[in-house]
């Protein structure tokens, strides 16, 4: 979802980038400061979560467009299906819990060094 929100300071965006932080129905999300734009997405009611982030925020939300996530329950059984018929002879890799990866992907990791 994309909303246009009225950031005038730094003050503004912290208040908004604090109220979308709290709202664990949303995965991901990318504020445009210059552009007053957020996009967010997620599991969720769109008008819920412009009406949380006014109350949140006192700022006006404003819903430019929504793109609604398909049900792809089916899909990424059939996308995994093909990658098996591309290359029948790289066998899966099982780590963790029920997490499946390709030999030909690689994992990446933050290493936090402490001076």
């Amino acid at each position: 979802m994309l909303m246009r929100i009225h950031m005038d300071c730094n003050g503004c965006y912290r208040k908004v980038r604090r109220a979308i932080l709290d709202m664990r129905e949303l995965e991901t999300h990318l504020i445009e400061k210059k552009e007053c734009r957020v996009s967010v997405c997620g599991r969720f009611i769109p008008q819920d979560v412009a009406i949380k982030i006014r109350k949140k925020t006192n700022r006006r939300v404003e819903i430019l467009e929504i793109q609604e996530l398909m049900d792809n329950s089916n899909t990424a059984t059939n996308d995994q299906e093909n990658l098996q018929d591309q290359a029948p002879h790289t066998p899966l890799i099982r780590s963790w819990d029920n997490v499946i990866s390709y030999p030909n992907q690689v994992e990446t990791f933050c290493i936090e060094s402490h001076h």
